[in-house]
């Protein structure tokens, strides 16, 4: 049996191959998140980027020779899952300024995206700002989309006003599995939420059964060290255990 998959797929495959050449650094967190709702990636999101604003170094895109961008906002991209020549595929959604929304409207604009109807199937990019041209793109060599690719990430304002500095995806809703999610990525920083699982966790001296998020972290290792990262993800923590 050929089964053919549909052209965003091919995004996929150009983010492997440019994601080989990069230097993250993965942790490893348990977060408790008892106290949190159901929604949890529009509260992640808003969370995150609150405290990211406060660490722009942990997003920061290099530039020629040892410069580096510091965002002055936390454009973040989330992966959304949306049908596409009858198969359910990933399609990211920017949310601008992200720093400075509510959890309600980041909920607000990841449920119109999950609404959003899609005309055809070059339409592969969710909310206000469309990228055209995508399906012209798709049908180009995989050499020359890797090549372009890397020449976007090499302009450091360009690439985050198209794809944002930070990416986060979840797999919290699909499984029960306890553990982590190892993404691939283009960004300088990728927050991967795996399970939600109840554990047994000490409160008070006491063992309990928690909710507890396994959360993945992917930092740049050419522009941040582990010392200011291990710090941030300290805090993060801190402030997501905080419901």
């Amino acid at each position: 049996m050929v089964h053919t998959f549909p052209r965003t797929r091919l995004g996929t495959i150009d983010l492997g191959r440019i994601a080989a050449s990069r230097h993250h650094v993965a942790g490893l967190l348990q977060i408790d998140v008892t106290e949190v709702g159901d929604s949890i990636v529009p509260w992640f999101i808003a969370t995150m980027a609150g405290c990211l604003a406060r660490h722009p170094e942990m997003h920061a895109r290099r530039g020629r020779g040892r410069r580096l961008l510091l965002p002055d906002t936390v454009d973040c991209v989330v992966m959304l899952e949306k049908k596409v020549e009858r198969q359910r595929v990933p399609l990211p959604l920017v949310i601008h300024g992200a720093e400075s929304r509510s959890v309600s409207q980041i909920t607000d604009e990841i449920r119109a995206a999950q609404r959003e109807s899609l005309k055809g199937t070059d339409d592969v990019v969710l909310g206000e700002k469309k990228v055209r041209g995508m399906g012209v793109w798709y049908r180009l060599p995989g050499v020359i989309r890797t090549t372009v690719m890397k020449g976007i990430l090499r302009m450091p304002r360009l690439a985050g006003k198209m794809m944002g500095s930070v990416m986060v995806t979840s797999l919290s809703s699909f499984t029960g599995l306890s553990g982590w999610i190892l993404p691939k990525t283009m960004h300088p920083l990728c927050f991967a939420i795996g399970a939600v699982a109840p554990k047994p966790w000490v409160v008070d001296g006491q063992v309990v059964v928690r909710r507890i998020m396994h959360l993945t972290v992917l930092f740049d290792h050419d522009v941040v060290d582990g010392a200011p990262a291990a710090r941030f993800m300290e805090e993060l923590t801190c402030l997501l255990e905080g419901g």
